[in-house]
């Protein structure tokens, strides 16, 4: 369900458009394809956009440009579909991502599989095979929330942090998973390792992956993980573009 859209400002630096109050899929999806609308309009006063887990956020300096003139035409754009129904933009990609799940590399595997009621080899199964969106990039640069899993997956966070998880990791939780950018505290549980580098500073395109991209993450052993190459930003994924 999505409540919206609605269409707020932001201080004097943009307006917000939102299209739900909570996390769900067709809201997820109507603000990547309203993004992508709202991009490919070039409007001149527009410096950029970016969007959250339901929402769009639309830079303009709103000392020089009321905004009652910039939602005017927010709701213009906004009239002409059916954005929770509207396709996906072009230009995805879609990326397989080895992944390592329990072992002392992601030892929280079978702590995750115990909070749904799963085993750990029907846990493994249902991650490896899971096919999720990229929702959003943020909290720290590149780094991407992923979803949704399935409803067993619908599992809190931790009661405490765990005071580290390396870059690559791959952690769980509230249907989503995240693959750290770097050594991070997280109160979500590490129920995978992969070797993949979202974020590149010095890399001609800093970010690998962009909201509406999808990946998977099979399962690998051990042995195949030590192979992957240090100097492999991708982890030995393999990508492909969607339609």
């Amino acid at each position: 369900m999505t409540d919206g859209p609605t269409i707020k400002t932001v201080g004097l630096s943009g307006l917000l458009v939102s299209f739900g109050t909570a996390m769900s899929e067709p809201a997820n999806r109507a603000a990547l394809a309203f993004r992508a609308a709202l991009e490919a309009e070039n409007w001149p006063e527009v410096s950029e956009t970016m969007m959250s887990l339901v929402s769009v956020f639309v830079a303009v300096d709103l000392v020089s440009i009321p905004a009652a003139q910039v939602e005017e035409r927010l709701r213009d754009l906004l009239g002409k579909q059916d954005w929770t129904a509207a396709p996906l933009p072009g230009g995805r990609t879609r990326w397989h991502v080895p992944t390592v799940y329990g072992t002392d590399l992601a030892p929280q595997l079978a702590e995750a599989a115990e909070v749904t009621g799963l085993d750990p080899d029907t846990a493994i199964r249902q991650l490896s095979s899971a096919r999720v969106r990229v929702l959003t990039l943020g909290f720290a640069p590149g780094q991407p929330y992923l979803g949704e899993l399935d409803e067993v997956w619908n599992i809190p966070r931790q009661q405490n942090l765990t005071k580290s998880v390396p870059s690559g990791a791959l952690v769980l939780a509230i249907r989503q998973l995240i693959i750290f950018t770097a050594p991070t505290p997280t109160g979500w549980r590490h129920v995978g390792q992969t070797a993949f580098r979202n974020f590149v500073l010095d890399a001609a395109k800093p970010f690998a992956l962009s909201p509406g991209d999808e990946l998977s993450f099979p399962a690998i052993d051990r042995g195949a993980f030590d192979k992957i190459g240090a100097d492999d930003r991708y982890g030995g994924a393999d990508r492909e573009s969607l339609a």
